[in-house]
C-alpha cells in the first residue's frame, strides 16, 4: 500500500483525505506537476518547481511549502514507497473554503497533495513501436501555458482517439497543431529539421520539451520553433512526442497515414538515448 503526503502528513493512500469544501474538487482550483523518477532519483525537479511557481503566480495562488521542502517531501515519498522508476504528482489547491466563486481569503491554508506511481520509462513499449495518432479540434481554454487539474477535456480527446484506433491525440487550432492531450509535439522535415510549436499561451511550457531541445542542440540537430499543419506532418520523416512520463516517444502514425517508414526513426531514438543518458546523470 502506497504512502501517500496530504498537507504535511505522511499516511496511507486510504486513509487520505481531502475536504468537500476544497476548490480543487469545486473549482478545479488547482495546479499540478509530475516529476520523473530514475533509478530512485527526481529529474529535473528545479524545472517544475520553477514552473509550479509561474502556474501559482499565473493564478494569485500561494503554496504553504517552500521549494527546499516540497523537495525534502519528494525525496521522502519516493523512499517510504521504494520507488525506482515512476512518477511523482504533486497538486495544490487553493484551499478549502464554503462555495464561492470569488477567491477566499488570502490566510486560507493551501492544500498540497502528492503521490508516486511505479512505471516503466527506460524500456516503455511505446518507446519501441511507436504510437497513434488521431486530430482533434483544440477546445480548451485559453491559458493552456499554466499547468493547472482542468483536464477534461484532454481526457474526453484521449478517448475519442482511442475510438478511432490511435493511442492518443494531437490538437488543432486553425488548422495548426497545438500539442498532445498530455505532451508537446514534434516532427522532423525531410531535411532533418526538427520543428515544435513556439512557446505561448497555446501550449504547456514543457519542462521535458525544454530538455529535449537543449539535446537536439547538442548533436547541432536544427530546430524551428513554430506552427506546423497536419499536411506538414503527413510529410514528415519522423514524429515524436515529449512529457515527463513519456520521455522521448515516436509517433507512427497520424489520422491513418503512416508517418516515415512507420517505425521509431534515428533522430527520435538519438533523441531519447541522450535525454535518458542526461536524466540520469542529473537527478537528484
Amino acid at each position: 500500500m502506497r504512502t501517500v503526503f496530504v498537507s504535511g502528513k505522511y499516511v496511507e493512500e486510504t486513509e487520505a483525505q481531502v475536504s468537500v469544501f476544497d476548490r480543487g474538487f469545486l473549482f478545479a482550483d488547482a495546479v499540478y506537476e509530475v516529476t520523473s523518477v530514475l533509478d530512485g532519483k527526481l529529474v529535473d525537479f528545479g524545472g517544475h518547481a520553477r514552473r509550479l511557481a509561474r502556474s501559482l503566480k499565473a493564478l494569485d495562488m500561494k503554496c504553504d511549502m517552500e521549494p527546499a521542502a516540497l523537495l525534502e517531501m519528494h525525496r521522502e515519498l519516493v523512499a517510504r514507497n521504494n520507488v525506482e522508476e515512476g512518477l511523482v504528482y504533486l497538486q495544490v489547491t487553493r484551499g478549502a473554503a464554503d462555495r464561492d466563486f470569488a477567491f477566499p481569503a488570502p490566510e486560507t491554508s493551501s492544500t498540497i497533495v502528492a503521490f508516486t506511481q511505479e512505471k516503466p520509462l527506460v524500456n516503455a513499449e511505446q518507446a519501441k513501436t511507436g504510437i497513434k495518432i488521431a486530430t482533434l479540434d483544440d477546445l480548451r481554454w485559453g491559458l493552456c501555458d499554466i499547468k493547472t487539474v482542468q483536464l477534461l477535456y484532454p481526457s474526453l480527446a484521449k478517448m475519442e482517439a482511442r475510438k478511432k484506433g490511435a493511442d492518443d491525440a494531437w490538437l488543432l487550432r486553425d488548422g495548426m497543431v497545438t500539442e498532445g492531450t498530455s505532451n508537446n509535439a514534434y516532427i522532423v522535415t525531410q531535411d532533418g529539421v526538427i520543428v515544435t510549436r513556439d512557446l505561448s499561451h497555446a501550449i504547456l511550457h514543457g519542462i521535458t520539451r525544454k530538455a529535449v531541445l537543449h539535446c537536439a542542440h547538442v548533436l547541432d540537430l536544427k530546430v524551428e520553433e513554430r506552427p506546423f499543419s497536419v499536411a506538414e506532418a503527413f510529410e514528415a520523416s519522423e514524429a515524436f512526442i515529449t512529457a515527463a512520463a513519456a520521455f522521448v516517444t515516436p509517433v507512427v502514425e497520424i489520422d491513418g497515414r503512416t508517418v516515415g517508414r512507420g517505425s521509431p526513426g534515428p533522430v527520435t531514438q538519438k533523441l531519447r538515448e541522450i535525454y535518458i543518458a542526461e536524466s540520469q546523470k542529473a537527478a537528484i
